[in-house]
């Protein structure tokens, strides 16, 4: 579905993404991890068209996309959750929502996807009329997918859902995600870090200094080891004496 060869993008002189190379496959979720400044964020940024690389290629479903404008690719079925949420604070959670829908001309069935993200996120069906400005951090988190779900995506990006909330709440958040991908949406989601991933992950990148540090599925990582030396740079042996 995504496929990502050699890309390199960053800011003026400053390189963030250092040839690096991804895939997702139809019906994954696919977690990239890694400390701050690794690259995870411009990564999401440049595959949303927000940020135009400045080498090698993006493909999805097949047709390269490096480059194009974020509407377009919207239309293409990528949505973008950004880090922060990014809702629109002083509307109501019902206007939040039907922004998300606003690209799609099939009306009769964008009613019925925002019946059923209702059914999905219960607490924004209860605060449906309420200032979005006024939800919690995670009921925030949940508007934010919500509305992006609303866009009929068939790949979703999510930049750090867990942000700034309380354990419980992003057990709230990781469950929501594990519906949707269960009803067939395909999702690449950034965090930083990796907890909990290793029970929701396909497959897991980690990315240090703008490169692809390891790769693997979940399952091929469980023991959490190989991670572990990836995310910080160091040997086993040093992560024993640390």
């Amino acid at each position: 579905m995504l496929d990502i060869r050699s890309l390199r993008a960053g800011y003026g002189r400053l390189s963030a993404l250092k040839s690096v190379d991804l895939t997702v496959k139809k019906g994954e979720i696919v977690f990239v991890v890694g400390p701050n400044g690794a690259g995870k964020s411009t990564l999401l940024k440049t595959i949303s068209g927000l940020m135009t690389p400045t080498a090698g290629t993006i493909s999805f479903n097949g047709e390269t996309i490096s480059g194009q404008p974020p509407e377009r690719l919207c239309r293409k079925g990528l949505a973008l959750v950004p880090e922060g949420r990014s809702i629109f604070r002083t509307l109501t959670v019902q206007e939040n929502l039907l922004l998300g829908s606003m690209i799609r001309k099939d009306k009769a069935e964008a009613a019925a996807d925002l019946d059923k993200a209702l059914e999905t996120f219960p607490i924004l069906k209860a605060r449906y009329r309420g200032i979005a400005g006024h939800l919690s951090g995670g009921e925030q988190q949940q508007l934010a997918i919500a509305r992006a779900i609303l866009q009929r995506p068939t790949l979703m990006m999510i930049d750090e859902p867990s942000l700034g909330l309380a354990p419980l709440v992003i057990d709230q958040v990781y469950e929501s995600l594990r519906q949707l991908n269960a009803e067939g949406l395909t999702l690449l989601v950034v965090e930083q870090s990796t907890a909990r991933i290793l029970d929701l992950a396909s497959r897991i990148y980690v990315l240090r200094n703008g490169h692809v540090a390891l790769e693997g599925a979940a399952r091929d990582l469980a023991d959490g080891h190989a991670l572990e030396e990836a995310y910080f740079g160091y040997s086993d042996h040093q992560a024993a004496q640390a």
